[in-house]
């Protein structure tokens, strides 16, 4: 029977080198193994495969719940909780996936345009001229203030300053290698007190989940079916058996929301504000494209908007935020790209290498938005929100806050990098981002 090959070293030290070098163990690997390899980094599988050919990806996510099945991430059960999306299984998924698409989609979702632009230009317009700042840390700011009034439709109130520093300094925490580690080595997750890396993480977890559960009694208790806002519309779904969520699958779904929601945002606008300014010409045909709406454009028309797609694709493609898909278990033996699969084995398509095939995207490493002028790519060549049955449900909704964000801080507002020094990726939990957050000069308004 053949089995993809993969490196020979033990596993727990291709963890290591997955942990503190992510990008380089995956293109080691693609460059001895190619498209389909063993990769055993993740839990305690000997058969784990990265893929990133388009056509195993399209087998992989067109044979969802036949030969494959789409497992809880075990990866992500250390920073969401037991009935978050990521989490659940089969029908449990499948029902919780229809009641939380309808907040992310059309009209509804259309509707936070205004709000997005206006608490960019307003967090923005804090930052004092002529100084430097971290574009990473500006970007959550913004970003979290987004999550926290699309979700909970309320801004500037008391008691979502603490929620909104939990959630700041539980994200930040992942920038430590030890912190980390308590994803993939599950024998560290020792509570030894509150200054333990697990009890660290453990008591801000509680913390976060305390300022919610408060927040769910409190809405329960003065409901109000016209709010537009997330929690009330999760609030106020039913599933085909006429149940509503509970409290605390509304509690979980609004951590999920609340993290995912907002950090992969952050990280890929910093990343957008780095290489547009890192790429001057891209910079100015940006701007060029962004003034042709003239003053005061409507979201949709900043949305709609042809080059800032491109950008705002190309970076995502560059860097990726999400390294890997959502895991697929084979249920029984089958074939995948001409090997034969065990019953057991895990895949992961691999979005980094996919987004760095030569043969989709001559350059790779070159930032290139006019290659998503030039053709289309399709769902398995491109894909940063995973796919199949577990892809993000939240895509459009970050897609949506991407563009209108860097078009509101481009159109209003001079920026500069403080330094010509290439920024590169780095780990940030499961997710990649610029390392030293992207540091630039605020000038001040921009004069057009």
């Amino acid at each position: 029977m053949k089995l993809p090959d993969g490196p020979k070293t033990p596993p727990w030290l291709q963890k290591i080198q997955y942990i503190t070098d992510p990008l380089g163990y995956m293109d080691n690997g693609y460059q001895r193994y190619s498209d389909i390899f063993n990769a055993p980094v993740i839990g305690n599988y000997k058969r784990l495969l990265l893929v990133s050919d388009p056509e195993g990806l399209q087998q992989l996510f067109t044979r969802d719940t036949k030969e494959f099945y789409a497992p809880s991430n075990r990866l992500l059960e250390v920073v969401v909780p037991d009935k978050s999306i990521f989490c659940l299984e089969g029908d449990r998924h499948r029902r919780e996936r229809k009641l939380l698409i309808p907040p992310f989609h059309g009209d509804r979702m259309r509707n936070y345009g205004q709000t997005i632009c206006e608490l960019t230009e307003q967090l923005f317009s804090q930052l004092t001229p002529n100084t430097i700042f971290s574009a990473r840390s500006v970007t959550q700011d913004i970003s979290i203030e987004i999550i926290l009034n699309v979700v909970f439709g309320i801004h500037k109130v008391e008691r979502f300053h603490k929620l909104k520093q939990l959630i700041a300094e539980f994200m930040d925490s992942f920038t430590s290698p030890l912190i980390s580690s308590l994803l993939f080595f599950p024998f560290l997750r020792k509570d030894f007190g509150a200054r333990s890396p697990w009890g660290y993480f453990r008591r801000l977890q509680q913390q976060i989940a305390q300022l919610l559960y408060a927040e769910i009694h409190k809405r329960r208790s003065q409901y109000d079916p016209s709010c537009t806002d997330i929690l009330t519309l999760l609030m106020s779904a039913r599933d085909e058996d006429g149940e509503e969520m509970s409290d605390q699958e509304l509690h979980d779904e609004l951590i999920t929301l609340l993290f995912a929601g907002h950090e992969t945002t952050a990280t890929a606008i910093s990343w957008a504000l780095y290489w547009v300014h890192k790429y001057p010409e891209i910079r100015d045909k940006l701007l060029y494209e962004l003034d042709s709406l003239g003053d005061s454009p409507q979201p949709m028309s900043i949305f709609k908007l042809s080059y800032l797609t491109a950008v705002c694709n190309e970076t995502l493609r560059i860097y990726p935020v999400a390294m890997l898909t959502v895991p697929r278990e084979v249920k029984e033996p089958v074939e995948l790209m001409g090997y034969q699969l065990e019953a057991g084995t895990r895949v992961y398509g691999c979005i980094y290498l996919t987004h760095h095939r030569e043969d989709l995207y001559p350059q790779s490493r070159k930032f290139k938005p006019e290659r998503f002028l030039e053709r289309q790519f399709s769902v398995y060549e491109f894909l940063p929100f995973g796919g199949g049955i577990r892809r993000c449900i939240g895509e459009d909704l970050a897609i949506f806050e991407m563009k209108l964000v860097l078009a509101t801080i481009l159109s209003n507002y001079e920026l500069a990098l403080a330094d010509n020094q290439p920024v590169k990726p780095q780990r940030r939990g499961v997710t990649l981002a610029p390392s030293g957050g992207v540091k630039m000069i605020f000038k001040g308004k921009r004069i057009v």
